[in-house]
């Protein structure tokens, strides 16, 4: 049997075990993330368009790609201590994202990507904003220290925090960006054709 068929096999029993256990009356963390990932998926899809979702997802690659490789960061850890070291990697990763996005935002980056200012159509904004989500959790629970990954249920840790499933979150983004192609690129090759 293949091995994304046996990973696709228990995870559907995870989530089944998952939806059977849910205690309503003390809610987990794994409740409160897969809420926060169908809620927030929703609601940061009506509320942004197509090519910003865009935009803030190659700011969170380069945000990712300088927090994994700075080379002061792991002697700074160090200093703070095991208990803090999620909240600075965290934080740093918030703040690198945050000066990239603004910087981004103001460059021909933007220009390129969201030219034409379209939302997009509403499954392309919804499979974007959930691909977006589902990024950013598997990214701020990769900082968790294992103690406490170890906590969360096995579905949680299937989707999020496996090395299938951080792979899958990704690469679904990039994969979207080039299966899935906007107008952007279609108006700006009818403008300088004619």
């Amino acid at each position: 049997m293949p091995l994304l068929a046996l990973d696709i096999t228990n995870t559907q029993t995870a989530a089944q075990n998952f939806v059977a256990n849910v205690n309503w009356a003390q809610p987990s963390w794994d409740l409160f993330i897969v809420l926060f990932f169908i809620i927030a998926g929703f609601l940061y899809g009506l509320s942004l368009g197509r090519d910003r979702v865009i935009v803030i997802l190659v700011a969170i690659y380069m945000a990712l790609a300088v927090v994994n490789t700075a080379p002061y960061i792991g002697n700074f850890q160090a200093d703070v201590g095991i208990a803090n070291v999620f909240v600075f990697r965290i934080s740093t990763f918030v703040a690198v994202f945050i000066a990239l996005f603004l910087l981004l935002a103001r460059s021909a980056l933007l220009r390129t990507i969201a030219s034409a200012d379209e939302r997009g159509s509403w499954w392309q904004v919804m499979l974007f904003s959930f691909l977006h989500v589902g990024l950013l959790i598997s990214i701020v629970l990769s900082f968790l220290p294992t103690t406490a990954v170890d906590k969360l249920a096995p579905l949680t840790r299937s989707i999020f925090v496996s090395e299938a499933g951080r792979f899958l979150w990704i690469i679904g983004p990039i994969v979207a960006m080039v299966m899935i192609k906007g107008n952007a690129a279609d108006k700006k090759k009818f403008k300088y054709d004619i």
